[in-house]
């Protein structure tokens, strides 16, 4: 067994730190105050190297492995811990990588490298206003004309309609193509979204995450080609799933690297805020409560690369099933984002009245690590996933 990070991954992470301090850090209220992240700090990520890193070379990615962008989302959350920058990176790696995988390359010769550049966004749409995780009874519905396709609907919660509104770009969409087959009847496929005909973009408010717009979309009877098709007809949901995971894997960094960051600002103020004539620092109360949350933290961290090196050798043809992937990837999700939660709460709690100010960061991170209980599978369908494998399918709660 082998804990260590190789010499290039370790060197990557140092560097990461220094961009994300230099460039990341300062802009974090203007990101909140604007709700977006700002051009330059686009075109920023863009040149470090970031966005779409898992893509291949030939459409401008390095075609980094999962757990190096692992590496990045717990970086990219420690520096802004309301998890907007993490958003955006771990939402167009996770699926320019699956676009890269299953889709056409006239598909990805057109979509990804604007993608890499920062001059396009990348997204994903599979949640509907009364469809969440129960992806196989959406509505929305895609069925073959001439030589594309027509595709009628509705979805919503949907990360980054803005971004698309201001750079172009599109969703790696799910849609019902042989309702009959139920979840074997789906197909996935591209939606572009700018100045479409037939595609009318709606906005909501996240309680957190700020720098990255939520909102969604309705789909009247629009017409796209058939090279937009990702993989084959009616294999949508078992491909979509793959995507999810590795998006799962690095949401379970960003929640950690948001946590520890809060962590550590709480063991300053401990250290320097006095109490009855001493530091609180002293207090065996808080030290228990830290050395808890610390290690929790730790255990999810573990667990998350764990994870994401399965992900990874399961993707290179190694003999791992996709169903130990899915368990892996399932315990971190659902333990990562509540440990993350509890631990930026005590962090809060350990800082007073200071704790509950806007001018305390941890509020921050306690919004947007609260937005992973939910997004891209809730914590209940973690814990479906995780007993379906322990205990075996025909055990499944849903059937």
């Amino acid at each position: 067994m082998d804990f260590s990070f190789t010499e290039e991954q370790e060197l990557f992470r140092a560097n990461l730190r220094r961009f994300c301090r230099d460039k990341a850090l300062p802009r974090l209220k203007e990101m909140e105050e604007n709700r977006a992240i700002p051009d330059d700090l686009v075109k920023d990520l863009a040149e470090m190297g970031l966005i779409a890193m898992s893509i291949s070379e030939q459409y401008g990615g390095t075609g980094l492995d999962a757990v190096t962008a692992g590496i990045a989302a717990e970086e990219l959350a420690w520096a802004d811990t309301s998890c907007a920058i993490p958003a955006f990176f771990l939402i167009q790696n996770a699926w320019g990588y699956l676009l890269d995988k299953y889709g056409t390359k006239e598909a990805k010769n057109e979509v990804l490298p604007k993608v890499r550049k920062g001059e396009s966004f990348l997204g994903i749409a599979t949640t509907e206003p009364d469809i969440g995780s129960d992806l196989a009874s959406m509505k929305t519905r895609i069925s073959k004309e001439g030589d594309g396709y027509v595709v009628s609907g509705e979805k919503s919660y949907i990360s980054g309609v803005r971004e698309v509104e201001r750079y172009g770009g599109g969703y790696v969409t799910l849609a019902r193509m042989t309702p009959e087959l139920g979840a074997r009847g789906m197909t996935l496929f591209y939606l572009p979204l700018k100045d479409v005909p037939g595609i009318e973009i709606t906005h909501l408010e996240e309680m957190g995450r700020e720098g990255v717009s939520w909102g969604g979309f309705h789909i009247d009877d629009v017409r796209i080609p058939g090279h937009y098709l990702i993989g084959e007809e009616n294999r949508g949901f078992y491909i979509v799933h793959e995507g999810y995971e590795f998006a799962r894997g690095l949401i379970a960094l960003v929640c950690v690297g948001a946590a520890m960051r809060s962590l550590e600002n709480a063991i300053d103020y401990m250290k320097q805020r006095e109490a009855f004539g001493r530091a609180i620092a002293r207090y065996e109360g808080l030290q228990f409560a830290l050395a808890e949350d610390y290690s929790r933290l730790e255990a999810a961290r573990l667990l998350a690369y764990r994870a994401l090196w399965m992900y990874d050798r399961e993707q290179k043809g190694d003999r791992l099933s996709r169903f130990e992937v899915s368990k892996a990837i399932a315990m971190a999700k659902m333990l990562s984002p509540i440990w993350a939660f509890e631990a930026i709460n005590d962090a809060m709690q350990w800082q007073g009245a200071f704790g509950y100010s806007k001018e305390c960061q941890e509020q921050r991170a306690l919004r947007g690590v609260r937005s992973f209980t939910l997004a891209e599978g809730s914590t209940e369908v973690m814990k479906l996933i995780v007993a379906r494998e322990l205990l075996g399918r025909e055990y499944l709660a849903y059937r």
